[in-house]
This record gives structure tokens, C-alpha cells and sequence, in this order.
């Protein structure tokens, strides 16, 4: 089987979340994060129909693409995560396709309170693995050129 050709993209990124509605948003890529963390609030597990489902709104009011709707789970499992700061804390992970460039892959992304954060996304290089090469000497590698005439 042929490998698939690595992307190269910058320390930023656009990125989308069609499944979560989420599109072009910044994200940071760090090669020293292990998984991808995306943020939201109000995360609550409730139990409908003697299910647990989690619940959760991404992104925060004074974000562009805050729809202050909550959308739900019914695949979710938990695990310990080393946040920025070297302290391990619980975090829902969730099963989503995110969007790179013109790659779509189906990931687990933990949901965090990355409100005091600069960006509401951090890629790891769980999804950088094989996929992409990171250049950090440059920002949103991964979209389209404009077409020029």
C-alpha cells in the first residue's frame, strides 16, 4: 500500500468540525500535545431514555462561531489528560471528523476549558501522526491558494 503523502502545514491552522457545525476556526498545532483539545463549556452528562448522554456548548459568547446550542453524545468515554501546566485532570473525549486543509479525519478530541487560552483548538500530534509535516515558521499552510487570473 502507497503512504499517503504528509501535508505540510504552520504552527496555526484553519480547521472545521462539520460534524459539530464548527468551520474555519484557528487552531494551534502542537507537536508536544498528545491528543486534540477543543473548547466548550457547560459539559453535563444526563441520563435520557436510561442513557448517558453528554452534553456540552463549544466555544464561548464573544467567539464569531458561538451558536449557544448545546449538542449531545451518546458515544463519549472519559480519561486522564496532562493539561499545559503538568497537572492531570479528567476529560470527556468525544469521536469527530475535523477538517485540515482539504484532509478530513475521524479523531477523539477532548472537551476543555480553553477559555483563558488564545486559541480555541490545540491540534496533537495523535492527528499529525503520518498525516502532516509542521513548519513552524508559518500560519494556515493548509488552505486553498486564491485562484488568480
Amino acid at each position: 500500500m502507497k503512504p499517503k503523502r504528509k501535508i505540510t502545514i504552520g504552527r496555526i491552522e484553519s480547521v472545521s468540525f462539520p460534524d459539530l457545525n464548527i468551520f474555519d476556526i484557528e487552531a494551534k498545532v502542537d507537536t508536544g500535545a498528545y491528543t486534540t483539545a477543543l473548547h466548550c463549556h457547560q459539559i453535563e452528562v444526563k441520563t435520557e431514555n436510561n442513557r448517558q448522554v453528554l452534553c456540552a456548548r463549544f466555544l464561548d459568547p464573544n467567539h464569531p462561531e458561538y451558536n449557544d446550542l448545546p449538542l449531545c453524545f451518546n458515544g463519549f468515554k472519559k480519561k486522564l489528560i496532562r493539561n499545559s501546566f503538568g497537572q492531570v485532570e479528567e476529560r470527556y473525549i468525544i469521536k469527530t471528523r475535523i477538517r485540515i486543509g482539504k484532509r478530513t479525519i475521524l479523531a477523539f478530541v477532548s472537551l476543555s476549558d480553553r477559555e483563558a487560552m488564545r486559541y480555541p483548538v490545540l491540534i496533537g500530534r495523535k492527528i499529525l501522526k503520518g498525516r502532516f509535516l509542521v513548519d513552524v515558521e508559518f500560519r494556515n499552510l493548509s488552505k486553498p491558494l486564491p485562484r488568480t487570473t
